[in-house]
């Protein structure tokens, strides 16, 4: 059995990607910049600011830290006021209610805090985790394992000892590279194919699959 499950938020719990999207968009919009919603799509999962300046890079815009903070602000603002059309994906709640007073439980998501503090009590989530990390706690975005790392170093249990929950190659490859066990959902915009290819223990089409809770604290 593992000592600690850690958990991704965006894609892995919460239906986050329509409202992630459009947040960028509306952001991007008004600084004139376009690019197209799988371009965004693509990159949930490595954090707002990476992928601000993946896009700016991109459009070959001119800009310092400062403008990447404010998209980043800005990004968040906007995620925030359309909490309302952010749904928990089927089983989710069940398997965090399943695993809890079982297991430690983490949450690591490359959002936002002030996005993320805000969702978890929306959602009247905040009692099923003891740690929650987010972008603004590390220096170095997924697929390094910082962040994994960290959350596990918080809720007292070793690397080797935790299984990360997560829909993202990024997510994945970070798990993988920090030693911890990993269940893959196929709940984001990757392919099963695609997280075939990180490796991880187990790949399940949602989170109401029995094998996750069965994994998590039998193994």
């Amino acid at each position: 059995m593992f000592e600690a499950a850690i958990f991704d938020w965006d894609g892995t719990l919460g239906d986050t990607r329509k409202v992630i999207v459009v947040s960028f968009q509306k952001a991007l919009g008004e600084i004139n910049v376009k690019v197209s919603d799988e371009y965004i799509e693509r990159r949930i999962g490595i954090g707002a600011a990476e992928t601000f300046r993946d896009i700016l890079q991109s459009a070959q815009t001119t800009y310092d830290e400062k403008t990447v903070q404010r998209l980043v602000e800005r990004k968040s603002e906007l995620e925030i006021e359309l909490t309302n059309q952010v749904a928990l994906f089927p089983g989710a709640r069940q398997l965090l209610e399943t695993l809890l007073g079982k297991i430690k439980m983490g949450l690591a998501s490359m959002n936002n805090y002030s996005v993320i503090s805000h969702l978890l009590k929306a959602k009247d989530l905040e009692k099923y985790f003891s740690i929650v990390l987010t972008a603004d706690s590390i220096s170095h975005s997924k697929p390094n394992p910082e962040i994994f790392l960290k959350t596990a170093n918080k809720l007292g249990a070793k690397p080797e000892c935790c299984v990360v929950v997560e829909d993202s190659l990024f997510g994945v490859k970070a798990a993988k590279s920090a030693k911890m066990g990993c269940v893959a959902v196929l709940t984001g915009v990757y392919s099963k194919k695609e997280l075939e290819k990180e490796k991880p223990d187990l790949i399940v089409q949602t989170l109401e699959d029995k094998r996750v809770a069965a994994y998590i604290l039998h193994k």
